[in-house]
């Protein structure tokens, strides 16, 4: 009989990983699911979280992918050229061009390189009444496979 996979977990210091009690992500078998993500200040209090980069949603989309990037290597993956999906949440659609802006920057398929290949099936979606915290902008979910 074939073995299941081990789940492993992978947390940050978010407060919102403590305040709501979820991981950054989590890898079961070669398949890692990175929870919403922010620009959240990872130094800021769980009682009272601040966002980086308030007004700025290509800067927000950028650390928030950067993070997610972040948790996959802290997983065993790579790093960009593991991600398959992104799910970006937009808090207004005024934002949405600066948020695939952001995207474009990190895991556009035009950043081809030593890194392999970069791109990923992508959502954008529109949030009607915002985030849990009303200065995000963006959050995104990545879903990335690791060999």
């Amino acid at each position: 009989m074939a073995s299941r996979p081990t789940k492993r977990c992978f947390a940050t210091l978010s407060p919102y990983e403590e305040q709501i009690g979820y991981y950054r992500a989590i890898r079961h078998g070669n398949h890692i699911f990175v929870s919403g993500t922010t620009s959240v200040d990872p130094l800021s209090p769980a009682n009272a979280p601040k966002i980086l980069f308030p007004g700025d949603a290509k800067q927000q989309t950028c650390t928030a992918l950067q993070e997610s990037i972040n948790a996959i290597q802290g997983l065993g993956g790579k790093g960009v050229e593991d991600i398959v999906r992104v799910k970006m949440f937009v808090g207004c659609h005024e934002h949405c061009a600066a948020v695939g802006e952001g995207f474009r920057d990190i895991l556009g398929k035009q950043n081809q390189g030593k890194e392999g290949l970069v791109g990923a099936a992508a959502t954008m979606i529109v949030v009607n009444g915002g985030f849990i915290n009303k200065d995000m902008l963006v959050e995104v979910e990545v879903d990335a496979i690791v060999y």
